[in-house]
């Protein structure tokens, strides 16, 4: 059956094509309010879509822009969630792009690869739509679907998910399955699949050092009156020893390395340091000096001050000692890690050290928890054998150093694991002009989510 489908997938590949370009040429910017019928028409031609191939599929409507759900599959055995986004960016600036970026294009690149073209190419509707034509496929071929199947096809990714969680919540009981499917991440490489297993988390802190009542000219104070900029440096560069460890006492205390099995495979892959960091003109790793950078970005704890604002830093020069300072840190975190925990060992840290004439005030900001899949899950297991199987060499499971908060959603609301498989690659151009997905990202996307439904069903 599965040949079949395959083989269904190939010679339906102008078609498929043809549905994605359609899909892209609608302008369904979120973040815009002029666009937000646009975003309508989106969701509602997914909708029509996925009905026409047999899916109880409904367009729900929020306080914002739209959701898609739609349901088939049969009863019993493996269900699965799959999630993605139709909503894109904003395109600006538009005299960069080199064609219109809702007018979807075929282009051969210098090296001779195909390439799609046009906004939401890559993020996300090129990815949302390999999943689509998947089923579609095995509809066509079988009838039917080898799992039980819902699609939640959101509108509202680029501008932050605001109405998400309580749609989450909301409707737990028809949504929950046995794993989410989430396609809104990258391959290793053109040639390698890869399972993303790792999501760093966030905890981010405001810190807001005041020492005078005003600020103080500097000739007449200088020296006598305490500068809280001078606090407030101190305290940010002892954040970091000199082995690059993060100074807050208790942080490392609930940090678990991944399985030395899955170490080995990370020190197998072509992985270049020097590259990865020559590409953004530094050379140096700066993190902790007793761990690989791959390890630093995926499996490592980090603390990141993100901005120092205090005194005078308009146009010319000002005498003054300021009479505040404040500081954005922000910690990514990895699983077992506590954003509550880690936001109030950084506030103790800073307390230690302000200066008893300094007042502190805090302000939190965002705070996720890390997510991590079972790296002995038997639906890693699985779609590792089909994604081989489809690239011809075994996928690579990774971390990364971001977050995708829908995944934290789905484990927190829905108690389910989220399986991260995604075509996209690094040079793919998201949010930027000229935005691209490779023609074989496309292609072998429908064909690797095909064998993955498969090898869900055993």
């Amino acid at each position: 059956m599965l040949g079949q489908v395959l083989e269904q997938i190939d010679a339906d590949l102008e078609g498929s094509l043809e549905r994605l370009f359609r899909l892209l040429r609608i302008e369904s910017v979120s973040t815009d309010p002029a666009y937000a019928a646009s975003v309508k028409t989106a969701a509602e031609w997914l909708g029509a879509e996925l009905s026409g191939l047999g899916f109880a599929a409904s367009v729900r409507s929020t306080a914002g822009h739209p959701i898609v759900v739609a349901h088939a599959g049969k009863h019993g055995g493996t269900t699965a969630l799959f999630y993605g986004h139709y909503d894109v960016q904003p395109v600006d600036p538009l005299d960069l792009w080199e064609a219109p970026p809702f007018e979807p294009r075929l282009a051969t690149s210098p090296d001779g690869k195909r390439r799609i073209i046009g906004r939401g190419a890559a993020d996300d509707k090129g990815q949302l739509m390999t999943f689509v034509e998947a089923c579609r496929a095995w509809k066509t071929v079988s009838g039917g679907l080898p799992v039980g199947l819902t699609l939640l096809l959101e509108g509202e990714e680029e501008c932050g998910s605001p109405n998400l969680a309580p749609f989450l919540r909301d409707n737990a009981g028809e949504l929950r399955a046995d794993i989410a499917l989430v396609c809104d991440t990258n391959m290793w490489d053109a040639a390698t699949p890869a399972i993303t297993m790792m999501l760093r988390g966030l905890a981010g802190e405001e810190v807001i050092v005041t020492a005078a009542s005003r600020d103080l000219h500097s000739g007449l104070f200088g020296g006598a009156a305490r500068n809280p900029i001078h606090v407030l440096a101190d305290i940010l560069a002892g954040l970091h020893d000199q082995a690059g460890k993060v100074t807050v006492p208790g942080f490392y205390d609930d940090v678990v390395d991944p399985p030395a099995e899955v170490m080995r495979e990370w020190q197998a892959l072509d992985f270049q340091p020097e590259k990865f960091l020559g590409g953004v003109g530094l050379s140096t790793p700066a993190g902790e000096r007793d761990r690989s950078v791959l390890e630093q970005i995926w499996s490592r704890p980090t603390g990141e001050v993100n901005g120092v604002i205090g005194g005078y830093t308009g146009a010319g020069f000002k005498t003054v000692i300021a009479s505040r300072a404040s500081a954005k840190v922000s910690f990514r975190l990895v699983p077992g890690q506590d954003p509550a925990k880690v936001s109030a060992a950084f506030r103790d840290y800073v307390r230690q050290r302000a200066p008893a004439d300094c007042r502190v005030e805090f302000i939190r900001h965002a705070g996720s928890p890390a997510i991590s899949l079972p790296f002995d899950n038997d639906h890693v297991a699985r779609a590792r054998t089909a994604l081989g199987e489809e690239w011809g060499k075994p996928a690579a499971v990774i971390g990364s150093g971001g977050s995708i908060p829908v995944v934290g959603d789905f484990k927190k609301i829905l108690g389910m694991g989220s399986l991260m498989v995604g075509y996209g690659l690094d040079d793919d151009r998201i949010h930027s002009p000229n935005e691209k997905y490779d023609l074989t990202s496309f292609h072998k996307g429908i064909r690797s989510w095909a064998r993955i439904l498969g090898a869900l069903a055993g």
